[in-house]
């Protein structure tokens, strides 16, 4: 993903070359080199509007392929982690893009890819940087058996998680950089299900995970193209889900309100579980390295890679991309401190994001060597009092989803009107079951 979107970026500028590992498939079907994709994805409306200005009309492709636009708290039944039900709205100003991995990411290289100024290196593994700790000048690439070098005025690392840029760099003489994990130690299993006919139309189904239980356990259902769920359940250490096909709905069933598992129990499945245990939060603090090479930069989850269920990461990424864009507007590709200035500009969403993330997960037990500061015990007590705001205020949960969606960074939740929505403002009470319609209610139960 992020590596495609930086590919239509810097087409604008230059010749591009994608190296990628993959035989990258022509329709959407999973790929070796991306196995997350086979677990819950969504974009915040934050990511779709960066999304839309580096490939101008790609929602409505999107849409026309069968990824849906869903309204946050319209077409949504959400649990807090604090165990409040969010109110449903009427009108809402915020979305998601919903749609299979695979599908989001067949649509956008088709998008891609026909540029002439873009090449695609399929099955080629990079192997390293080329140059010096001053200026990269190109990358080592492996095709087949044989191996050769690339040059190039501007090499972008947008391998994910699984990055190796640190290992590079300190090939050519760099220090290391600073990084912090934070992992809350959860395990993720996934499954396809063709709902019952009454239910095609049913609302994304979110339980988050409670951070005072332990085990923390959390599931949704996404509606997905074909009229299908995706559904993915996770659990942390000592609760995480198997990926035995039995045991599936029993977990769903023990979450810490039933209405994933009872809505299962008249589904039929089409896949098999799959499992995951890569979601780890991982931040690689480039931006802040004492040398930084000209002709390098890093971009989306290779600076910093998110626990899932956030669902921040391709909002981020995309919004890494726009970064570069911004960046490359202002100066020459080849311009001196060009590089370091496109790393600095990519940090910030990829920051907002870690924040959202590492703000709940890093009170779980053997999260994280550093123990919680105390900014961040008191970060996560008021975002838990403006949870509760925004469970019984809509004005509250209109500029909570701001944060969340990834239009405003968090800072939007510190200021003057939000406080006092918070501490001052009226609230309705707790709503004592999800916010369903008597159809979907109906559905839920089978009457």
């Amino acid at each position: 993903m992020t590596g495609m979107l930086a590919a239509a970026v810097l087409a604008d500028h230059a010749d591009v070359t994608i190296v990628e590992r993959d035989l990258l498939p022509d329709e959407p079907r999973p790929r070796k080199g991306l196995p997350q994709a086979r677990h819950a994805h969504l974009f915040w409306s934050g990511g779709v509007k960066a999304l839309e200005e580096i490939l101008p009309g790609i929602t409505g492709r999107l849409v026309d392929r069968g990824v849906r636009r869903t309204r946050v708290m319209t077409d949504l039944v959400s649990r807090a982690p604090s165990g409040q039900w969010f109110r449903r709205f009427t009108h809402a100003r915020h979305s998601f893009l919903v749609g299979s991995r695979d599908l989001l990411d067949a649509v956008i290289r088709a998008d891609v890819l026909p540029d002439r100024r873009i090449t695609l290196l399929r099955q080629t593994e990079l192997l390293g940087l080329e140059g010096s700790a001053d200026r990269v000048t190109g990358v080592r690439i492996r095709e087949e058996d044989s191996e050769r070098t690339l040059p190039a005025d501007l090499v972008i690392d947008a391998s994910g998680r699984a990055s190796r840029a640190g290992h590079w760099l300190g090939d050519l003489g760099l220090p290391p950089v600073h990084e912090r994990t934070v992992d809350a130690g959860l395990g993720y299993a996934s499954r396809i299900y063709r709902p019952p006919a009454d239910a095609v139309d049913f609302p994304i189904v979110n339980i988050q995970p409670e951070p005072q239980a332990d085990p923390a356990r959390s599931g949704i259902i996404l509606p997905i193209e074909g009229g299908r769920w995706l559904v993915t359940l996770s659990g942390s250490r000592g609760g995480q889900p198997t990926s035995n096909n039995d045991e599936f709905v029993p977990f769903a069933l023990t979450l810490a309100h039933p209405i994933i598992g009872e809505l299962l129990t008249r589904a039929e499945p089409e896949t098999d579980v799959v499992t995951t245990r890569s979601t780890a939060n991982k931040r690689r603090y480039y931006e802040k390295a004492a040398r930084w090479p000209e002709g390098f930069a890093v971009l989306g989850d290779a600076i910093a890679g998110y626990n899932p269920i956030y669902g921040h990461g391709m909002s981020a990424s995309a919004q890494s991309v726009l970064a570069l864009r911004g960046v490359l507007r202002e100066q020459e590709l080849t311009a001196p401190g060009t590089a370091r200035h496109i790393q600095k500009a990519a940090a910030r969403p990829v920051d907002n994001a870690w924040s959202l993330a590492v703000g709940q997960d890093v009170f779980r037990p053997g999260a994280s060597e550093q123990p919680p500061t105390r900014l961040e015990k008191t970060l996560a007590a008021f975002v838990d009092r403006a949870a509760d705001a925004g469970s019984r205020n809509p004005h509250a949960m209109r500029i909570l989803l701001d944060v969340m969606s990834m239009e405003r960074d968090p800072s939007r939740l510190l200021m003057p009107d939000m406080l006092a929505l918070v501490y001052l403002g009226r609230k309705k009470p707790r709503l004592s079951g999800p916010p369903l319609t008597e159809r979907e209610a109906a559905v839920t139960t089978g009457d």
